[in-house]
């Protein structure tokens, strides 16, 4: 081999040398930069034993977990029946709900039933012309709330009727009680909604619901029921009734707004909740059944609050005014309509309502026949 062969040779050696060093570094610190990678990967990650989303990775689990629910023999179906032929006409403040005549009342409860919805809130809707300053009507052996709940009660006997009790239907003021210069007066107030319970338990109500909100009034009824042979008629008391701007709605469908003035002197202050416990108490050691918070969606603390004090069942009431807003936001596309009404619904069962008033009834069945 020529010498210059042999330099050639030896250059082709270190070349390869220098080649194969650098690629052996190059691994060398590929290897060490993965381990580093993998070092801080493992000391970022949380050491937890528990972990609550593992609990919501799929519908299934979340299902299986979920702690509250509704079903429909909770629900109660607020109906508005009037007293006329004509067809049922549509309450613009509440799209989707009707004042119905008699005959059509008896188709809603009749669809309802085979749905599986079998309580029923009956509201009536009085003519100017029966109305007065005593809401005498509300007395009246045929007035439309009676014959109502005893054509029900005949067709469809495993129905079960929550008769309202209260004056404003039947007043050309709108309030709930007798007015005299300015002033309900509750003792007298009293008086008629007795009466007006004891016409409702002999129409066939299962239950009355005082809504007026005078004091005594749950006594008063519970011992005329028992004197009168209706011991088995229960009694859920509007017990925590607020002064509330969510009633607007329902007020125009029954057109029983107060003329003049405002409920503030009998119902509840919304500034309140210890109150509630007082009117609780009071309406628990009179006999009533079942006590009932209103509006539900602004008073869940109020629901849960009666809850945790009172071993009796506990309603709310999911009132016009939070069915209205969830329609007309959906409806303006700013919210999904079913998410909110089934967050609102919850919500309510969460916080602790027994039984639930709702008009969202037929959204909600056609949600689960889906």
């Amino acid at each position: 081999m020529s010498p210059s062969e042999v330099s050639s040779n030896c250059h082709d050696k270190c070349v390869f040398l220098k080649i194969h060093f650098m690629f052996s570094s190059l691994c060398s610190r590929i290897n060490l930069m993965k381990k580093k990678i993998q070092k801080a990967a493992n000391s970022s990650r949380l050491s937890m034993s528990r972990r609550p989303r593992r609990l919501r990775q799929s519908e299934t689990v979340r299902d299986a977990v979920a702690e509250t629910g509704f079903n429909f023999s909770q629900l109660v179906k607020p109906l508005f029946v009037q007293n006329q032929t004509k067809k049922k006409t549509e309450i613009k403040a509440m799209p989707g709900q009707y004042r119905l005549s008699l005959n059509e009342l008896l188709e809603e409860v009749e669809f309802s039933i085979v749905e599986g919805v079998k309580s029923f809130a009956l509201f009536p809707v009085i003519s100017t012309a029966l109305k007065d300053a005593k809401g005498s009507h509300s007395t009246a052996q045929n007035n439309l709330a009676a014959v109502s709940i005893a054509k029900i009660k005949k067709e469809f006997p495993e129905a079960v009727l929550y008769a309202d009790i209260a004056l404003d239907p039947y007043t050309d003021h709108g309030h709930d009680g007798v007015l005299k210069n300015g002033i309900i007066l509750n003792d007298e107030s009293v008086e008629i909604l007795t009466q007006q319970a004891l016409l409702m338990a002999a129409s066939g109500a299962d239950f009355v619901a005082p809504s007026d909100m005078m004091d005594g009034r749950i006594g008063a009824i519970r011992n005329s029921l028992d004197a009168q042979g209706f011991a088995n008629t229960g009694i859920l008391s509007y017990t925590a009734k607020y002064a509330s701007s969510f009633y607007g709605p329902f007020r125009d469908a029954l057109s029983s707004a107060p003329k003049n003035g405002d409920k503030k002197t009998y119902q509840m202050d919304y500034r309140n909740s210890r109150e509630a416990l007082i009117e609780a108490e009071l309406d628990f050691q009179e006999g009533a059944d079942i006590l009932m918070v209103k509006p539900a969606l602004a008073y869940l603390d109020i629901i849960q609050s009666l809850k945790q004090n009172f071993a009796i069942p506990i309603a709310a009431f999911q009132v016009s005014g939070e069915y209205s807003m969830i329609k007309f936001a959906a409806a303006a596309k700013v919210i999904n309509e079913e998410q909110a009404l089934l967050e609102s619904l919850y919500a309510i069962k969460r916080a602790g309502a027994d039984v639930i008033f709702t008009y969202f009834i037929n959204d909600l069945i056609k949600i689960f026949k889906a």
